[in-house]
C-alpha cells in the first residue's frame, strides 16, 4: 500500500525471514562464520542462539541459499519431538519414505541414503530450528545420528538454532558426550541503536528506497528504545510507521511521528508505559536486588575446584560441602531480595494511599 507512495520496489520490512534482506550485524556476522566455519569443517555441532525475533532462522535461511551444491541440506522447525519422532522427521525431510517402517528401518535407511551422497561426493546438513523445545534424551538422539561415519567422517553434520532456553539444556551433567562435539557456538544479542538505524536504512535501500533521508535522528533513536533493536518488532513497528506516514502523507517522518504510532501499536498490544519518574525508587531497588544476586551467583561460579565422589555405578558427583556452601549464599541472596520485595511493596502501598487520598479530596472539591 505505501511501497508506491515511498517509491519502493517492495515491503522493506516483512515478518518472514527473507534472505535477501539479511543485516549483517556484529553478532549476525559472528554467528554467520561460524555456520560458515562449521560447514568447512564438516564434522560436530554448531549452536546459535538467541532471544525471540533476533533473526536466528534468517540466518539459517541465508545460509542454506548460500550453500554448496556438493551439501544436502533439510530443515525442522521442532515441536517437542521424542527420539523416535525425530528420527522419523529427519529421515522424511530427506526424502525417505517412513510410513510403516520401524525405527531400526528407518536408521538403516537413512544409513544407505547418507553413504549414497557420499559416494556421490555430496554430504548431508541438518538444521534444527527451535532446538530448545527437544528433550535431552531427543538431542541425545542428535548426537547418535552424527556417528553415521565413512572412513573416519561424518555423513551427518547438524546445526542448532534455538532461544537462550537451549543453554542450559545443553550445560546438563549427561550432555558432557554433546558438548564435546560442539565446535563452535554463538548468542545473539538485540541491534545496538547505530545498527538499529544502519539496519532500517539498509532494508529501506534494499527495497528500491532512493530518495533523501526519510527518518530524522530523534525518530530513529525512539525506535531503537521501543524495540529495544530486537530486529522483529523493528519490522512491525516500521510497517506500521510507514503506513502511518502514506496515510498522512508524510515526506519526512520525525520523532512526533513515530512517537503517534509507537502510542497506537502500545494500546493495540496492551504494551505497559514505561516507569515514571515517582517509580524510580522502585527500579533503584528492583536493580539492586538483581544485582545482588547476580554478585552471589558470580561468587559461585568462580570458585575454584572442588572433591567429587565416586558412586558405585562410576559417576562423578560433587562433594557435598561444596553444595552446602552454594546453598548458604544463596539462602543469603535470597533473603536479601525477600527484604527489597518487603520494601516494594511497602513504598506501593503508600503510593496508593496517597493516590487514594488525594482521589477522595478531589472528588469532595
Amino acid at each position: 500500500m505505501y511501497e508506491s507512495f515511498y517509491g519502493l520496489d517492495s515491503k522493506p520490512f516483512q515478518l518472514t525471514p527473507d534472505p535477501a534482506f539479511f543485516f549483517a550485524s556484529k553478532w549476525h556476522k559472528r554467528a554467520m562464520s561460524y555456520l560458515q566455519y562449521g560447514l568447512s569443517q564438516a564434522e560436530g555441532f554448531i549452536v546459535i542462539t538467541g532471544d525471540i525475533g533476533t533473526g536466528k532462522t534468517t540466518i539459517a535461511n541465508s545460509l542454506l541459499a548460500d550453500i554448496e551444491d556438493d551439501i544436502v541440506a533439510a530443515q525442522i522447525v521442532t515441536p517437542k519431538l521424542t527420539p523416535d519422532e525425530l528420527v522419523k522427521m529427519v529421515a522424511a525431510k530427506f526424502g525417505i519414505s517412513v510410513a510403516g517402517s520401524t525405527k531400526a528401518d528407518i536408521l538403516k535407511d537413512l544409513e544407505s541414503f547418507l553413504f549414497d551422497l557420499s559416494r556421490q561426493g555430496q554430504r548431508a546438513l541438518l538444521l534444527v530450528d527451535e532446538a530448545q523445545n527437544l528433550p535431552l534424551e531427543t538431542i541425545e538422539e542428535l548426537r547418535m545420528l552424527s556417528n553415521f561415519q565413512q572412513s573416519g567422517k561424518p555423513l551427518l553434520q547438524s546445526f542448532l538454532l534455538g532461544q537462550e532456553e537451549l543453554q542450559p539444556i545443553l550445560r546438563a551433567p549427561n550432555m558432557e558426550q554433546f558438548r564435546q562435539r560442539i565446535v563452535a557456538s554463538c548468542h545473539l544479542a538485540p541491534l545496538m541503536e547505530d545498527e538499529t538505524r544502519r539496519y532500517i536504512e539498509y532494508r529501506m535501500e534494499h527495497a528500491g528506497w532512493r530518495g533523501n533521508a526519510l527518518f530524522s535522528d530523534e525518530a530513529f533513536s525512539r525506535i531503537h528504545t521501543f524495540t529495544r533493536g530486537v530486529p522483529r518488532k523493528i519490522n512491525t513497528l516500521m510497517d506500521r510507521i510507514l503506513l502511518f506516514g502514506f496515510l498522512e502523507e508524510l515526506e519526512v517522518l520525525d520523532e512526533e511521528a513515530v512517537t503517534t504510532v509507537i502510542n497506537e501499536v502500545k494500546e493495540e498490544m496492551f504494551v505497559p508505559d514505561q516507569p515514571t519518574v515517582e517509580n524510580a525508587d522502585v527500579d533503584e531497588d528492583e536493580s539492586d536486588m538483581e544485582a545482588d544476586l547476580s554478585e552471589v551467583i558470580a561468587k559461585i561460579k568462580q570458585k575454584g575446584p572442588h572433591k567429587k565422589l565416586i558412586t558405585p555405578n562410576g559417576k562423578e558427583v560433587q562433594d557435598a560441602e561444596y553444595y552446602k556452601g552454594m546453598l548458604a549464599e544463596l539462602v543469603d541472596a535470597l533473603d536479601d531480595a525477600i527484604a527489597h520485595k518487603v520494601k516494594l511493596t511497602q513504598y506501593i502501598d503508600k503510593m496508593l494511599k496517597k493516590k487514594y487520598q488525594t482521589y477522595m479530596r478531589s472528588k469532595e472539591e
